[in-house]
């Protein structure tokens, strides 16, 4: 029985270390500063959240949140669809990454989303689009399910943060305390604009079928979903994949109708 107890013991070990850990494996934000000359940047509101601006022509306005690559400098491609577009775009810049100060966690980043949202809200008086990358689809279904939005744009979401730990880990994620699940699904009552899912079908992070999950469970409650299986894109290439901005400019001529 000894080496059944040394085993509990060193499990119980591994899933304190991981508790405390996991913020970091989550959040594995990058260190390089946004600078492109099509944006400017402003800290706004109360919280001090950072956003790079590109000011439009169009009436919509689209709020942008990255995935855990945590800088924006990453995203150029995702956040060049809507540039191309001349639409207004206010993209977050996560505290943690890309050289701006602080330190992310679930409860602050969606602080910081809703917060980010009502100062956009307060100074445009068109229809407002979120727009998440992986991680950023969390937020983005947050603020849709918290605001009044016009449509929802997901790239590679997922369905719970926690049941993706708990396949790497092997830990029970989506039960043990301390930890950040990022549970979209519990989102999606709340939820009634029309959503946008692209997912890679080489997917090697978030498999193509969590996408396929969500958007089922967006169908099933009633929420009209457009969802594309992308050939030949995996989770770091969707947006530079043929036809990723086609399908955006399609979807929110549709849904801005």
């Amino acid at each position: 029985m000894n080496w059944l107890w040394m085993f509990v013991g060193t499990y119980l070990l591994y899933a304190t270390i991981m508790v405390l850990a996991h913020p970091r494996c989550i959040y594995p934000f990058g260190p390089d500063a946004f600078d492109a000359p099509e944006f400017r940047q402003e800290v706004v509101t109360e919280r001090d959240v950072a956003l790079a601006i590109h000011e439009g022509t169009t009436d919509e306005a689209v709020l942008f949140f990255m995935g855990n690559g945590g800088a924006l400098a990453y995203f150029t491609y995702t956040l060049n669809a809507h540039v191309t577009a001349e639409r207004h775009l206010y993209a977050v810049e996560y505290p943690g990454g890309g050289g701006i100060p602080g330190t992310p966690s679930e409860v602050g980043l969606k602080a910081d989303a809703l917060a980010a949202y009502d100062w956009i809200a307060a100074r445009h008086d068109g229809p407002i689009v979120v727009h998440g990358y992986s991680m950023g689809t969390g937020l983005a279904q947050y603020v849709a399910a918290r605001r009044e939005v016009s449509a929802i744009i997901l790239d590679a979401p997922f369905v719970k943060m926690c049941t993706l730990m708990t396949r790497a880990s092997w830990l029970p994620a989506c039960w043990l305390p301390f930890v950040q699940k990022w549970n979209s699904a519990a989102l999606i009552p709340e939820i009634s604009a029309p959503v946008l899912i692209q997912h890679g079908q080489d997917d090697q992070m978030i498999a193509l079928a969590v996408g396929r999950q969500l958007a089922d469970l967006m169908e099933e409650a009633d929420i009209s979903v457009t969802f594309h299986a992308v050939p030949e894109a995996n989770h770091n290439n969707l947006a530079g994949v043929p036809g990723y901005r086609d399908r955006i400019d399609a979807f929110l001529s549709d849904a801005l109708k």
